[in-house]
This record gives C-alpha cells, structure tokens and sequence, in this order.
C-alpha cells in the first residue's frame, strides 16, 4: 500500500497538471495524468475532482487544466506583499546602513521607484516615489533587468537613445549588458556617476514565487560617503533583499 497520503496524491495530481502545461500541453484528461503518475484512474479521478472543487484545477469537458484565478490571486497577494514587506525592508536596511534605501520596477525603459526610507542624514532631498528614471542609467536599472536575456534587453532599450546623464553613463546597450554581466558575477550592482554626478547607489534584484524579478532593493547615496563602505552595505543589502525575497515565496535553487 502507497505511504502518500490522501493531500499529498492529490498535490500529485495537480502538479502533473502542471507539469503538462509546463510541456505545452492543454492539461489532461484522468486517463493522461493517471498514465503520467502510473497510478489507479479511479484513484486519480477522486484526486482531480476534489482539487477542482478546492478551485486548483478548472474542468473542461473531459480535460483538467490549472485554475489560472488561483496564480492571479497568488500575483496580488505578491503585489501587496512587496509594497508592506518592502516597506519594512527599506527601513531595517536604511537603518542598518545610515543610507537613502528604495524599491524600484521596471516600467517600459524606465525604472519607477514604488517604496523608499530616506534618514536625514543621508542629506538626499525630495522624494522619488512615483518617479521614473531611464533603466539604462538608473540606480535600479540592472538590477530589474538582471534575469532577462540579452534579447530582452535589446528589445526593452530598442530606439532609446543613451543621453547622458552623468559622467561614467553606459554609451550604449553593450556597455550596459557588460556592466550587468560584472554585476551578477560580483552579486550586486554598482552604479556610480551614471545617474548623475557624485550619486552611487548598489542594487539587489528581488524575486517573487515564480523566480521572476520584480523589483530591485538599492542604497543610493552621495559617492564619496558610500563607496568607501561598499562592502558592509552590499553585505547588508544582500542579507535583506533575500529576506524580502523569501517573503515573496522564492526559494532559491540548491
């Protein structure tokens, strides 16, 4: 007799559900997913019937497929979780560092940032909730583009050109792809003097339950007062970028 339990067979079957869409197939029918498990169809079939009506599967005649309003709920539960849970990471972090902290996302080619804790001796003025800034120069930049493929990123800065801002700004898309490609290797992004003069900021991309980055955790800050302190702060940023991760549902690969 099975030792898997009644939850876990049924977890079981919607996983091979999923699988199946995963293979760019439409779901499958009892007979296919009790084929995919080599288990009982009579078995499988309870299994099916009781996560369509906990509402994980959806049932189209005589195919199980996944219930896609369960991943849209997931999506805004995540949405929400970023902005509270960002809220809390930019303060542990701002405090931690004495620094100017923000969330950014990408937003076509320009990076917006949605969350900020600013202490006052950061000597930063005004605020950049709301703001838009271009990716290819912008504290967050690299960092929401740290997973997309050189392709991606050919096609996000496609017809943008790459004014200058500050003194070391990208000149173009292979400069940025080779500053982002140091970065992943060194774990965080630097940029310094591409936003403008004298700014430096280091930057961490957060992922959601998917593996999808959406979002980058940074501490921007005057350079001369920042970059002799990468180290700890960089330490400090990657510590709470994986926390705030983690409360999104990522779960980093072993």
């Amino acid at each position: 007799m099975s030792k898997t339990s009644s939850m876990g067979r049924g977890i079981q079957a919607v996983l091979a559900v999923g699988a199946r869409h995963a293979a760019g197939l439409p779901g499958g029918s009892v007979a296919d997913i009790a084929a995919d498990l080599g288990r009982d169809r009579s078995q499988v079939s309870r299994n099916l019937r009781s996560a369509e009506h906990e509402g994980f599967l959806a049932r189209t005649s005589r195919t199980y497929a996944l219930d896609w309003s369960l991943f849209t709920g997931a999506q805004l539960l995540t949405e929400r979780r970023l902005q509270a849970d960002g809220g809390t990471a930019l303060d542990s972090l701002a405090s931690a560092v004495d620094e100017a902290c923000f969330l950014g996302v990408l937003h076509g080619d320009s990076t917006v940032t949605i969350g900020e804790s600013v202490p006052a001796s950061s000597n930063l003025v005004g605020s950049w909730l709301g703001r838009p800034y271009p990716a290819y120069c912008s504290d967050a930049g690299q960092a929401v583009l740290w997973e997309a493929s050189e392709a991606e990123v050919r096609t996000v800065f496609a017809g943008v050109d790459f004014v200058r801002h500050g003194p070391n700004t990208p000149t173009g898309i292979e400069e940025f792809l080779a500053r982002r490609e140091a970065a992943r290797e060194r774990g965080y992004s630097i940029v310094d003097e591409e936003a403008e003069p004298g700014l430096y900021s280091l930057a961490v991309p957060v992922r959601d339950f998917k593996g999808d980055v959406v979002a980058a955790l940074q501490i921007v800050g005057i350079k001369d007062r920042l970059e002799p302190k990468r180290d700890s702060c960089a330490a400090a940023l990657v510590a709470q970028g994986r926390w705030l991760e983690a409360r999104l549902g990522y779960r980093q690969q072993a």
